[in-house]
């Protein structure tokens, strides 16, 4: 079969946006309100709308498309394996899980007897390390405020967010939330009864914040004292994002040895799949047969497209590449000096521009209308996780405009 005979099964990418808008009301679930633009199409870090304007994505899916869009080979690892086999659910194992899993525990540097569990996102991730903690047979976990570790029940009840939490409460119990970054409050909150301690070395939602240095390795140390697990949720900052394979080896974090790593979003390239690292046999034993489980977990498209994604930033030394864009882009915003910028966070292409007001939604606004991807990740920040292959002139041509963006939002305002 052809592309274009197969193409006569999908949608044809034609009708204005706002024709595709009247059908989406119509038919989805208003869950994420209403869509900003209808994309059809992408390639590299450029993406279309259905008006045929052309946008800079420089967020990812929210970190998620390492490789930009249509990457060749991306996209040639998923037809080689949905030609040989697609789906064989968990009582068979495929060569592609296999050969996965052998690759995250060498990038992950784990030590023997680790091992993997894959699911289909973040949010499955750090359900299954919330597992893990449960059968230490310890009752507590202590998480970060402002983390967001997902929306699932036991992922909602580590997140911090209250407008999140709020309305699915009660959620599962003992979990207790410290100052992001206070070691004190951390070591207080830190006892014989804690199964885990829950960080995200850069917290993504909440607002670009990486862990202050000697934070994470002081976690390491009180967790090992009390008998804890150190659980690191790396879902929006591994796998490349921060110029590291995970932020948790950045030299300014000490290099720290965890418990277990969470990760998905990069991981298959925009192709749905997550995975709970387990380091050491002891921990890797904490989910036995029967405990856990996920029809998809594996999926060996899903697992082809991960072995893709990670062989794509080995073979084209990515990792260098998000070290010296990142530092173009945090450089070229802090040159401008302008008013409304009052700092940039973040480390490799995971950047926060902090703001002097709270415009982030109008300045996110104002910057799809100059034709740039990102989003307000908080009232006074802005996100910027682009593909991992973003070019310095792509770089760039967002610098020169940045000034433009935020003085459109001043004159907008911050929409209700």
């Amino acid at each position: 079969m052809s592309v274009h005979e197969a193409a006569e099964a999908l949608p044809a990418a034609v009708g204005s946006s706002e024709a595709w808008l009247e059908r989406y009301r119509a038919s989805v679930m208003g869950t994420y309100g209403a869509p900003q633009r209808v994309l059809v199409r992408g390639e590299g870090c450029w993406v279309w709308d259905a008006d045929g304007r052309r946008y800079l994505d420089l967020l990812a899916g929210i970190a998620t498309n390492a490789l930009g869009h249509a990457h060749p080979l991306l996209v040639a690892a998923v037809t080689a394996q949905l030609t040989t086999l697609g789906h064989v659910s968990n009582f068979f194992a495929t060569a592609p899980q296999i050969a996965l899993a052998e690759q995250l525990l060498t990038i992950a540097r784990a030590p023997g007897g680790s091992r993997v569990f894959f699911c289909n996102s973040g949010a499955e991730a750090n359900e299954a390390a919330f597992k893990m903690a449960r059968r230490t047979g310890r009752p507590k976990v202590v998480a970060a405020v402002d983390g967001f570790h997902g929306r699932t029940m036991g992922a909602l009840a580590l997140t911090h967010k209250p407008q999140y939490r709020a309305p699915f409460e009660p959620l599962p119990g003992g979990v207790e939330h410290v100052p992001f970054g206070d070691v004190g409050a951390l070591g207080r909150a830190v006892d014989g009864a804690t199964a885990a301690v829950v960080l995200e070395p850069l917290q993504g939602e909440g607002g670009v914040r990486p862990a202050p240095p000697g934070y994470l390795e002081a976690a390491r140390r009180i967790t090992r004292e009390q008998g804890a697990l150190l659980v690191l949720d790396e879902v929006q900052s591994g796998i490349g994002r921060t110029g590291a394979w995970f932020a948790h080896q950045l030299p300014a974090n000490g290099d720290v040895v965890p418990d277990v790593v969470t990760t998905a979003k990069g991981l298959g390239g925009g192709i749905p799949i997550g995975a709970a690292i387990a380091y050491g046999e002891h921990n890797a034993a904490l989910l036995g047969a029967g405990q856990h489980g996920t029809t998809f977990g594996g999926n060996p498209v899903a697992s082809a497209a991960a072995l893709a994604t990670l062989h794509a930033i080995e073979r084209d030394d990515v990792l260098a590449n998000v070290r010296e864009v990142g530092a173009r882009l945090r450089e070229g915003i802090l040159a401008l000096g302008h008013p409304l910028v009052a700092g940039v966070r973040g480390q490799g292409l995971l950047l926060g521009v902090e703001l002097t007001a709270e415009i982030g939604p109008a300045a996110a606004a104002a910057a799809l209308e100059h034709g740039f991807i990102l989003n307000a990740v908080r009232p006074d920040t802005l996100r910027l996780a682009p593909p991992l292959v973003l070019t310095a002139a792509q770089a760039d041509s967002f610098v020169a405009a940045l000034p433009g963006v935020l003085d459109a939002a001043t004159a907008t305002g911050t929409p209700a």
